[in-house]
């Protein structure tokens, strides 16, 4: 079963005013943080480990159906 996932993502200062916020449709944490990985392009490297624990105590809510695995949108400032 497929979740939806709503992940903030603080990241500091230079490289971002206040971070930014990722919805996902994910089977499980790993996939999702793996999609938010491949859709960042190694920008915020540094702060994945961090990812994993934002990820963990994200919002999710399962979803009907077999929706496809994507990053469906990120606000990133």
């Amino acid at each position: 079963m497929k979740h939806s996932y709503i992940i903030e993502h603080f990241v500091p200062y230079p490289q971002s005013e206040y971070g930014g916020v990722w919805f996902v449709i994910a089977e499980d944490n790993e996939e999702c943080y793996d999609l938010i990985v491949g859709e960042d392009g190694e920008f915020n490297t540094e702060h994945y480990s961090d990812l994993r624990s934002k990820i963990m105590n994200a919002v999710s809510y399962p979803l009907a159906g077999e929706p496809q695995s994507k990053v469906v949108l990120s606000f990133l400032t």
